[in-house]
């Protein structure tokens, strides 16, 4: 087998893969039907026939909600907006705390300030990197109100186990399947098995529209808080006839007619696009699962992987080499938007310093809050570790794999472990560029 190209030797994959495009004619004909109908956003922010959208929304939530197996889908401008709305649907009160796992993106986290409520961060599993029950339970306190749970990377979280403690602790579930679109977790979809979840429709997600989002419940109630929350409801309740306002606040989270009718377009493709990556995924967990060291993303029986991102672990006492240094080599072998750990949401500054609204702590220092919140290093022991150490990712949802270029991915991993003792060297000088970073 060849030199490693790390020390000059030929690249495994000399040429990038071309970035990943799913927008097609099809959405292309639709985008320009709404444009040339002039009708680009159908809301009005006052009660009646048009405050839950133009024809292409309503359109869109139909589809969807008849595609995942809810009786409501709510669209929103982004998936930010939608953990917003979902937050606030259930109930959430400023001081009441929301446990949530540290990895995830930070609107996860986030999503929770805006109510003036508190982020709890709970462990996460080792082998599936989501929410562990056994963790969530832990931090449970008499000020507990939901759980947010995110199914990282594309596998579900163990919903099971924690629907099982929001009905003995009396919780509500928020279930970010932002990355999970179309995973199947148990006999439900990920994203449908809360009280309330959701999907992103961001731009390098399976299936997109720019920006957007997707809320889906089988709680009328629930539904009809997001809508309100979603589209100025404090201008509609009493004409509406709603009794319960709270939390209905002057946001604008309403989805445009082009974007809803590209998502009608894009929906029809996620089977075959969470397919793709399903099978490649299963290719590089059997062509890769030999190799020492190596941990290939765990599947939990009576789920599926939608596989936003190949997530392994490396364990240095074996391999004898640092992760670091194996995904430097993996990169000089061409291998595309690989990096290693995630980000701990704990960690960042807004949690460390405890500066969210102002510079005087608020909403932890709120009088309301009962609390003490802790975000020092150490709370989440495994998600910690796996980010400093083990983790490595390979995005997929970057390109749409031949499998021809997965053998070639395949190829670059095995040369790399045939040459592990040779990783101890130091590299060649690298031609600037050379190195594959996360988006190439």
């Amino acid at each position: 087998m060849a030199e490693l190209a790390l020390f000059g030797g030929p690249r495994t994959i000399a040429e990038p893969f071309p970035p990943y495009n799913s927008i097609g004619r099809d959405e292309i004909d639709a985008a320009q039907a709404v444009l040339e109908s002039g009708n680009l956003s159908g809301f009005f922010g006052s009660w009646g026939d048009r405050f839950l959208g133009g024809p292409k929304v309503q359109e869109f939530e139909r589809a969807w909600a008849e595609r995942f197996g809810v009786r409501h889908a709510v669209s929103v401008n982004s998936w930010t907006s939608g953990l917003i709305a979902a937050v606030g649907a259930i109930g959430v009160e400023p001081g009441d705390e929301v446990i949530v796992t540290p990895w995830t993106m930070c609107a996860t986290a986030t999503a929770i300030l805006v109510w003036n409520a508190i982020p709890v961060f709970a462990d996460i599993e080792s082998e599936t990197f989501n929410l562990d029950p056994a963790a969530v339970e832990r931090a449970i306190s008499p000020r507990t109100k939901a759980i947010m749970v995110a199914d990282i990377f594309g596998h579900s979280a163990d919903i099971p186990a924690l629907m099982e403690l929001a009905r003995r602790y009396n919780l509500r579930v928020i279930e970010d399947a932002a990355q999970a679109p179309g995973a199947q977790a148990g006999s439900k979809l990920a994203g449908t098995n809360g009280h309330v979840g959701g999907y992103s429709l961001n731009y390098h997600k399976h299936i997109h529209t720019g920006e957007g989002g997707m809320c889906v419940t089988n709680d009328p109630a629930i539904a009809e808080r997001l809508q309100l929350i979603r589209n100025h409801g404090e201008a509609v309740v009493a004409k509406k006839g709603v009794e319960n306002i709270s939390n209905i606040l002057g946001f604008n989270f309403r989805l445009g007619e082009i974007e809803a009718a590209i998502g009608i377009e894009q929906l029809k493709k996620l089977p075959g696009l969470v397919e793709m990556r399903y099978k490649t995924g299963l290719r590089l967990n059997e062509a890769l699962r030999d190799l020492p060291g190596l941990q290939v993303p765990v599947i939990r029986r009576g789920c599926t992987h939608a596989f936003y991102i190949y997530a392994f672990t490396v364990d240095s006492d074996i391999t004898g080499i640092p992760r670091e240094r194996l995904v430097e080599a993996l990169q000089a072998e061409g291998v595309p938007w690989l990096y290693s750990g995630y980000q701990n949401v704990h960690l960042l500054p807004m949690f460390q310093k405890k500066i969210a609204y102002g510079a005087r702590g608020f909403p932890w220092t709120s009088d309301v809050y009962k609390g003490f919140a802790r975000y020092d290093k150490g709370i989440c022991p495994t998600a910690e570790r796996l980010h400093d150490r083990e983790l490595v990712c390979l995005q997929l949802c970057q390109h749409w794999y031949t499998d021809d270029e997965t053998d070639r991915v395949i190829e670059a991993f095995r040369k790399v472990w045939k040459h592990l003792d040779k990783l101890q060297q130091p590299a060649v000088s690298a031609k600037p560029g050379s190195l594959r970073t996360l988006y190439g």
